[in-house]
């Protein structure tokens, strides 16, 4: 583990296999770089996540939030991030920069995230999907499918936010 100048560590964090940059904050009960979760379905034989986490400058982790390493290369939070408590990010996950992570949102492995993109409590997005860049996703949203530039979306699944109050005041009208 290597930790940046004016890092802040809080207590029972368990950090291991991880880059951490300056002035960042990670709050208390956080695991950062421990293994993702990854197996052959067929044999149930644990699948070995070699790789690291790589923390930017100017990022906040809040309590409880688990980061996890990637399986040959690194799980990215980029600079000037802030992830709320309870947050949980798989292996092979990027994050661009200027990212707001609301509480309770669970983001799955080798997932693509764009800078200054905001993602709403209780969000939860599918593996292997690209959000572009600044993208709002509502929270209590489903992210099954990737999202384009600039979009705001809603809902489960995620469509764009017109949409999907469009579709919930019809529904309450039922």
């Amino acid at each position: 583990v290597s930790i940046g100048k004016n890092s802040i560590i809080y207590s029972n964090c368990n950090i291991q296999d991880c880059i951490i940059g300056s002035n960042c904050v990670i709050k208390s009960g956080s695991v950062i770089g421990g293994a993702g979760f990854g197996f052959d379905p067929r044999s149930k034989i644990t699948i070995n996540h070699i790789g690291n986490v790589l923390i930017g400058d100017n990022c906040h982790i809040g309590s409880n939030t688990t980061i996890d390493r990637a399986v040959f290369d690194s799980t990215i939070i980029s600079k000037n991030s802030f992830i709320d408590n309870l947050v949980q990010i798989a292996h092979n996950v990027y994050i661009g920069d200027g990212a707001i992570i609301a509480a309770q949102t669970g983001i799955a492995g080798s997932t693509s995230i764009g800078n200054n993109v905001m993602i709403g409590g209780q969000a939860g997005i599918s593996g292997h999907l690209n959000i572009g860049k600044n993208v709002q996703i509502a929270a209590k949203s489903g992210v099954t499918k990737n999202i384009k530039d600039n979009s705001i979306v809603a809902g489960f699944p995620a469509v764009d936010i017109k949409r999907w109050k469009i579709s919930t005041i019809k529904l309450n009208k039922i």
